[in-house]
């Protein structure tokens, strides 16, 4: 696909982005909200950062955008250092998560102000601006003021001012969190294709994982200022490095176990057979995951994990229902293709190549005995 440009000589080239051991502490706070962060960006791509509050994500943009000062480290555009590079001069945009509009503007004006800041003439600021509406299909609305639109179309005006410049990077602190779960699903499609044809740069935060899965080319997840696992978001979420992605990125289904050869002990007295190839050595802690949708009803299987549980209640997902389990004071979770009645008593597998297999500590394992 053609990259549509707004820069006058299109000399459009979006860097990849390189942020190196950097650590930031707020005034007063007792640990670093950055803590030798390292992750990379690839250039023309979509970066999504994803993890819960307070794990430095907002924090890293700003910081990336130049609204924040770093403690150490640096901050690479490509092969420029921009760590002490003012904001403005950084050729980023960034989309914020309240709009940020001016309410007395009209859509016009709203998308045209950083061109007017930056001297740009009359006529190229009207023709950015058209470009710039017609990409975030809101054209038809550029007299109206954000006071007659509705959410989503505030959204696309701020995305609209964030891109009228043509940026080499594009920062979005959860341009969608804002809006229900319908329009959402839409926005983050157009937003998908709107960065390809943009072709800036993009790094995007959120804290919902379905979010991050389905717009990323490059994961990172961060857990208080530091990256727990950055990747291709199909291996992260194939091969979780911990438990706390395991968990973050699916919900996995997460059992603390002691082996006992062929078997696994947990919970209060409850046991479960692995599949063949797959013994765990005698008094060997470990904790087993896998995915609610990877679990099945059926008669026991000597290639697969089997155990027994209790349905606790079903919900109706549609097409499938999660149901809840009991299985020695376990709670596990498990996407069938029907309701199950709560108090009836399952046979359960998990086959082998869907198990995940961590240590105590909560670290992946790796070797013969991880698919």
């Amino acid at each position: 696909m053609q990259h549509i440009r707004f820069s006058a000589g299109g000399g459009f080239a979006p860097p990849p982005i390189f942020v190196d051991n950097v650590s930031k502490t707020h005034a007063g706070a007792a640990r670093p909200v950055l803590d030798g962060l390292t992750v990379s960006c690839p250039a023309g791509r979509i970066t999504v950062i994803v993890g819960p509050s307070g794990c430095g994500k907002t924090t890293l943009l700003r910081c990336l955008c130049g609204l924040e000062p770093i403690g150490s480290g640096a901050i690479r555009f490509g092969d420029a250092d921009v760590g002490n590079v003012d904001a403005q001069k950084r050729g980023v945009a960034m989309v914020f998560q309240n709009y940020a509009l001016y309410p007395s503007k009209t859509v016009a004006e709203n998308i045209a102000f950083p061109l007017r800041m930056a001297a740009v003439p009359k006529a190229e600021r009207l023709r950015r601006v058209e470009a710039a509406a017609r990409l975030v299909r809101i054209e038809t609305l550029l007299e109206r003021v954000p006071a007659q639109l509705s959410g989503g179309q505030r959204q696309r005006v701020g995305i609209a001012r964030a891109i009228v410049r043509g940026p080499r990077v594009l920062l979005m602190d959860e341009p969608l969190s804002n809006l229900d779960t319908k329009l959402r699903v839409e926005m983050r499609t157009e937003l998908a294709l709107l960065q390809r044809q943009i072709g800036a740069t993009t790094v995007y935060v959120t804290h919902d994982q379905t979010e991050a899965l389905a717009l990323a080319d490059h994961l990172i997840i961060l857990r208080e200022g530091a990256v727990e696992q950055q990747g291709a978001p199909g291996d992260i979420f194939r091969r979780p490095a911990s438990i706390f992605v395991a968990d973050f990125l699916g919900s996995m289904n997460l059992i603390a176990a002691e082996g006992a050869g062929a078997n696994l002990r947990f919970g209060d007295g409850g046991e479960m057979r692995l599949p063949a190839g797959h013994e765990i050595a005698a008094g060997e802690r470990l904790i087993l995951g896998f995915r609610a949708e990877d679990m099945r009803v059926g008669p026991p299987d000597p290639r697969s994990l089997c155990l027994n549980a209790d349905v606790v209640r079903s919900e109706l997902l549609g097409t499938d229902s999660l149901v809840h389990l009991s299985a020695a004071n376990q709670v596990l979770r498990a996407r069938l293709a029907v309701p199950v009645p709560a108090g009836q008593r399952l046979a359960l597998m998990v086959d082998a190549e869907h198990l995940h297999f961590f240590s105590a500590s909560g670290r992946r394992r790796s070797g013969a005995r991880d698919p």
